[in-house]
């Protein structure tokens, strides 16, 4: 339980760093501002400041097979799972919006400043 507190704690300091702006960004209201942390380990949090960022998150624990170390087969494990989104203009203007889920397949986001993969020649 200890590591999962850990791991609770660095997602949520790194999802929750602003990106770097101006002077008046660190000194922005925040606007709204909800948290819930529940027994079971799951848990939602959301917030938006006078400045126009906003983030959401939310997550739960889910049980999962994985490899035992030795190779002899899968047992079971708890992985966290999370959904959110945030956005924010850059120091350039651009609105930058993006939604991601994390989950025992890694961190997949989405949003439309993200480089895209070419397409495969044929």
């Amino acid at each position: 339980m200890n590591k999962f507190l850990a791991l609770f704690a660095v997602l949520i300091a790194v999802s929750l760093a602003a990106p770097q702006g101006s002077s008046s960004d660190s000194s922005a209201p925040i606007i709204s501002e909800n948290s819930d942390i529940q027994p079971d380990g799951s848990f939602q949090y959301s917030y938006e400041t006078g400045n126009g960022i906003k983030a959401q998150n939310q997550g739960s624990l889910k049980s999962v097979q994985v490899q035992k170390a030795d190779g002899s087969g899968t047992e079971n494990a708890q992985a966290l799972v999370q959904t959110g989104s945030y956005s924010y203009k850059s120091p350039d203007g651009t609105q930058i919006d993006l939604k991601y889920t994390a989950d025992e397949n890694g961190f997949h986001p989405e949003g439309a400043h993200l480089p895209v993969a070419p397409s495969p020649v044929q």
